[in-house]
């Protein structure tokens, strides 16, 4: 079996081709766009304590109805999404986000005689108490309320209120045990 080798000016053109091709051109202008508008833009509307720290690629909407504590840290790809017209995301002083978490104030029914893109969207407050710490994504949806000093563990799905002090983990979250 004979291989056919690619010439050395046709090898040169594949590479040019790769490298200034429209997609490799536009790709980084995507992700100003996208950063600007998550972060860039949000970022002003955003209610901040003292002393608050947010990852440059920490992704915020509605930032009008976002209010972080004095001390809170947003850890990398975190995401805190409030509602479009009435959820409030509000998280007490020195909360903890770790990396990749998503908060969000809004979700949609599940109606069966409903198109899933038609689904009403509902709005409800999330509100994270003083000296949580919630692990590496880490999911907490819509009319969750967390008590101070909680620990939600990696990969939990908070579906529910958990009490003060509580360390609750899994998918759905339930509270495994009493902190001290």
């Amino acid at each position: 079996m004979v291989v056919k080798s690619d010439g050395p000016g046709q090898r040169v053109r594949r590479v040019l081709g790769s490298v200034f091709s429209l997609q490799v051109l536009i790709h980084p202008l995507r992700m100003l766009h996208y950063w600007g508008y998550s972060h860039a833009l949000q970022r002003p509307k955003l209610t901040l304590g003292r002393d608050v720290r947010l990852a440059p690629n920490a992704s915020f909407r509605n930032g009008e109805r976002i209010a972080l504590g004095d001390q809170v840290q947003v850890g990398e790809y975190v995401a805190l999404w409030a509602g479009r017209s009435s959820g409030w995301i509000k998280v007490g002083a020195r909360t903890t986000f770790g990396p990749g978490c998503f908060v969000t104030a809004a979700d949609y029914g599940l109606a069966a005689e409903q198109r899933i893109t038609e689904q009403e969207m509902t709005e409800r407050d999330v509100v994270i108490g003083a000296d949580c710490w919630i692990g590496a994504k880490a999911v907490i949806t819509a009319g969750v309320t967390l008590g101070d000093g909680c620990v939600i563990g990696a990969g939990a799905v908070v579906t529910r209120d958990v009490p003060a002090n509580a360390i609750a983990a899994g998918v759905p979250a339930k509270v495994i045990r009493m902190r001290g």
